[in-house]
């Protein structure tokens, strides 16, 4: 920690907890926990909403939240933190329906800023409203509100008759107050394991295949499909990242599918993970709501300290003693001992240069995404340049010996899905400790070159006994994603398929209809001669033979079937890059 920090620390403590003490000029931080929605009002022909909240300041959408499909009672869990220059101001927050072309208003309420105590967490339960609706009651949004100095601009305050500080440093100040927002909402203090053992007198009703679906805030586990029975046997093992000052409600269903692949969900229950107790595996036999039956499953709540974010001026590998420290853990002597924790991974993302250029000012606003595993880690966001320097450490907890460490790079787009910029994968075994390496950004796909570089130096430290014992067991597996989205370009792309097929058939069939009217003579005579010939020497192994007369159309025409491949193509790639921003959307919000 740098003696400009403890300054600024000594700075906030004189300021006090008072609003009124604090001159106006200051700028604030407004940490934002948006729990849940209770009771909100139904937009859909379903009886149900889709609903997702936006906060508003100066009319300027600040935050889009995700969207929680079919739920009046939404549990979004989300936490951001919005910069704040004037405490004159009101605070808006907007509900809405997400619908295929609009969306529907659900209700609005508002926060007065000047209102809130600094330093201090509350609870605010605000009512929604609408005074053009004829409804009552539209419900409630939780949320949890943390105002706190923006501590790099007070600083700047209370020493500008001294020394005035310049653009690029007062940008750097805030860059990194920002970081340090960004890494408290990352980083995990502990890792849920839970073991799914099996179900008894589960009820599956007429359900031919039996699953269990588990989630932990934006991380879900889907296990494996099993055949309906009273008793089904899973024994499998999920882990889940846990973050102390987040709700800690670990949601379980059980679902069902029939012969015709239709789900249909059976049963929930849920677990407190803050109510178990450390480092102790917990067997809980928790009964379903809504059908028979009971789950057995362990759940074991660990510690984890492999995780990390830090300047370079403190990188835990610098330090020899903690080095040495370090290195001892994952020795051999150590060998035996908690068998899922392999090595630890430290990447140095020092800069990139070259960068596309995302934005119409001909700059862009990156940041960089490391995900290992499961893991993800985030840097800050540098504004309005294409060679961005973030000089952050980041260490990873590894479990896996040949898993592929992925850095992808984004443009900052507010609310709107961060643009693509460029993507690297490096696997564990190909790292060299403490070189500072050059990398050419890739596409999507990792298989062409895109624009810019990226500078990164990578250790690895890991034991190779437990690396060898762990090649032998499966895989970790991955989060399972959103359910997929109704989106208008698959609508577009099937619609018209479906027209080209319609005016196919359509001429085939005029095609025919000219042929008996002999509209053209020779056209029908020939057609009459192909006839009587197919007739006369109709054999049933020439109907396969006919399909191969789709080839020959496709042979024939090879310009028309070059164009509509790559239009398919484009069409491919289109909807790859819509999911790939649903993703990333969820992530950076």
């Amino acid at each position: 920690m740098t003696s400009q920090h403890f300054e600024e620390q000594s700075a906030l403590g004189e300021a006090g907890d008072g609003v009124s003490n604090l001159p106006s000029p200051f700028a604030y931080l407004l940490t934002i926990h948006l729990k849940e929605g209770r009771n909100l009002v139904i937009r859909d022909r379903c009886g149900t909403s889709d609903p997702y909240v936006k906060f508003k300041l100066n009319g300027k959408t600040l935050y889009k939240s995700k969207v929680i499909y079919k739920n009046l009672n939404p549990v979004w869990d989300e936490i951001v933190v919005l910069p704040i220059q004037s405490l004159d101001q009101k605070l808006r927050v907007k509900v809405y329906d997400r619908d295929l072309t609009t969306s529907d208003f659900m209700g609005s309420a508002f926060v007065i800023l000047s209102d809130l105590e600094l330093n201090r967490t509350t609870e605010r339960i605000l009512k929604l409203e609408d005074p053009n609706s004829l409804e009552d009651d539209m419900g409630v949004i939780v949320l949890n509100l943390n105002l706190v100095v923006k501590q790099g601009d007070f600083k700047r305050h209370r020493w500008s008759n001294r020394k005035r500080l310049s653009a690029s440093k007062s940008s750097l100040i805030r860059h990194l107050r920002l970081s340090d927002s960004l890494k408290k909402n990352q980083l995990w203090n502990g890792i849920i394991s839970i073991t799914l053992l099996e179900g008894k007198n589960v009820s599956g009703g007429n359900m031919a295949e039996m699953f269990v679906q588990l989630k932990l805030g934006d991380q879900r586990y889907k296990s494996k499909t099993l055949c309906k029975s009273a008793n089904p046997q899973w024994r499998e093992e999920f882990d889940f990242h846990y973050f102390s000052d987040r709700m800690g409600i670990l949601d379980i269903e059980v679902w069902g599918k029939d012969s015709k692949k239709h789900e249909e969900r059976l049963g929930t229950c849920k677990v407190d993970i803050a109510a178990l107790p450390l480092k102790q595996a917990n067997c809980l036999e928790l009964p379903l709501d809504s059908c028979l039956g009971v789950l057995l499953m362990l759940v074991t709540l660990t510690p984890c300290a492999g995780v990390s974010i830090s300047d370079l001026c403190v990188c835990p590998l610098a330090d020899p003693s903690e080095r040495k420290q370090i290195a001892q853990r994952y020795g051999l002597r150590n060998s035996l001992r908690d068998m899922k924790d392999i090595g630890l991974l430290q990447v140095k993302v020092l800069k990139a240069v070259d960068l596309l250029a995302a934005d119409f000012s001909g700059k862009s606003d990156p940041f960089c995404l490391l995900e290992l595993g499961n893991d993800r880690l985030q840097t800050h966001t540098i504004y309005k340049t294409l060679n961005p320097e973030w000089n952050k450490v980041f260490t990873f907890p590894v479990k896996d010996i040949h898993d592929v460490l992925e850095v992808t790079v984004f443009d900052e787009d507010g609310d709107k899905p961060p643009d693509f910029l460029g993507k690297i994968a490096i696997p564990l075994l190909s790292i060299r400790d403490g070189q500072t390496n050059c990398y050419v950004l890739k596409n999507k796909d990792l298989e062409q070159a895109f624009k810019g570089l990226i500078y990164l130096e990578m250790d690895f430290i890991y034991n190779p006994v437990k690396a060898s014992i762990r090649t032998f067991s499966p895989r970790e597996k991955r989060f399972v994603e959103d359910s997929r989205k109704l989106s208008k370009k698959i609508l577009s792309r099937d619609v018209d398929r479906v027209k080209r097929i319609t005016m196919a058939i359509w001429n085939t069939i005029q095609f025919l209809k000219s042929c008996f009217q002999w509209e053209s003579t020779w056209r029908s005579a020939i057609a009459f001669v192909v006839f009587l010939v197919t007739v006369w020497n109709f054999e049933l192994y020439m109907i396969p033979l006919a399909l191969l007369l789709l080839f020959v159309y496709n042979f024939i025409r090879p310009v028309k079937g070059k164009v509509g491949g790559m239009q398919d193509s484009q069409e491919s790639t289109d909807l790859e890059d819509e999911d790939e921003e649903d993703d990333k959307t969820d992530l950076l919000e």
